[in-house]
């Protein structure tokens, strides 16, 4: 297990049934509230778009919204979706953040759509990016937050000289090589998608090189956890994501519905399987179960950082999922 690592939240603003965006955005204001007071060392939300049970669509719009709510703990994007922006307006709005809330930012970039191809479209993302565009956008991103050269022409104001923290994000080899090659942290979504984990971890930390931003490898990891005072109450709250899980694949997405008790009995062998592989990476249960595999997760991976994400339908279990979580943290320090 990492010495010392360190846990973070990972927030997707779920809009409920029932619901709107409104009440999501001020549920995650209010989280992030309470992360930084349980002493969790970043706040994260994510770009997805077109998707009813997610509010972070403008993703830069909330991170300044939930930086203005907090007063210490970092904000960022775990991510942005960089195809889908250029980047001297992803500079410049983070530049802005960084700006308006000093020391206290960070720019996660993948290059995922985070969207159905109509959306993509929409969106007016080329179907046929150049698979070598993300690391050349990537380059200009850093580039324009970095200090700029006397003979630069354009230049990223706010952003110039700011060089916020940038990440790379991944859920397959290509970030892990990516982020190895530029000496740049890396998170892996293993939250939704763990199925390269380990190989995706022992490329980075095999081929990273230093640079001028990270002297070694650092490798924060998604991870699902649901707990609450009994197992079986952690379970049932955990049927609200894995239910929009299950309606994202049958290509229906919805909001956040409310959890279902023996929910995975009820899916046939297929979809289960499903389940089951999408949420590899997770700890529910009461804090003595979590703490087992946060555990054992940790020993397994070497994790630096943890990266917390917990969906669920109602805003208290959500609260109450957290404070378990940060006394497992304690307990495992």
């Amino acid at each position: 297990m990492a010495a010392m690592t360190i846990f973070s939240v990972l927030d997707l603003a779920p809009i409920t049934q029932g619901g709107d965006a409104s009440c999501a955005l001020q549920q995650s204001c209010d989280l992030a509230r309470h992360a930084e007071a349980l002493g969790f060392h970043r706040y994260w939300l994510a770009e997805h778009h077109n998707m009813p049970g997610i509010a972070s669509a403008a993703t830069a719009v909330v991170i300044g919204q939930v930086a203005a709510a907090t007063r210490q703990i970092r904000v960022g994007a775990g991510g942005i979706m960089l195809p889908n922006h250029a980047p001297l307006v992803v500079a410049e709005q983070f530049g802005t953040l960084n700006a308006l809330y000093p020391g206290r930012i960070d720019l996660g970039l993948g290059r995922a759509p985070g969207a159905d191809p109509a959306t993509a479209r929409a969106l007016r993302r080329a179907p046929d990016v150049d698979p070598e565009q993300f690391p050349r956008d990537l380059e200009e991103v850093l580039g324009f937050l970095d200090e700029p050269g006397p003979d630069q022409v354009i230049r990223a104001i706010p952003g110039a000289g700011q060089r916020v923290p940038v990440w790379v994000l991944g859920s397959s080899l290509f970030g892990a090589q990516l982020a190895a090659r530029m000496g740049l942290p890396y998170a892996f979504a293993s939250h939704f998608a763990p199925g390269h984990l380990m190989e995706a971890l022992a490329l980075y930390r095999d081929r990273f090189q230093p640079s001028r931003w990270l002297e070694r490898p650092y490798a924060m990891l998604g991870y699902n956890v649901y707990a609450a005072d009994s197992d079986q109450e952690a379970r049932t709250l955990a049927s609200s994501m894995e239910q929009a899980f299950i309606s994202l694949r049958r290509g229906r997405p919805e909001p956040i519905q409310p959890p279902v008790e023996g929910y995975r009995d009820r899916l046939d062998r297929a979809e289960r399987a499903i389940v089951e592989r999408t949420m590899a990476c997770s700890a529910i249960g009461a804090a003595d179960t979590v703490e087992r595999e946060i555990h054992a997760f940790l020993a397994q991976t070497g994790a630096d950082e943890l990266i917390i994400t917990t969906t669920t339908f109602d805003h208290d279990a959500r609260r109450r999922s957290l404070e378990l979580t940060a006394m497992v943290r304690d307990r495992l320090a």
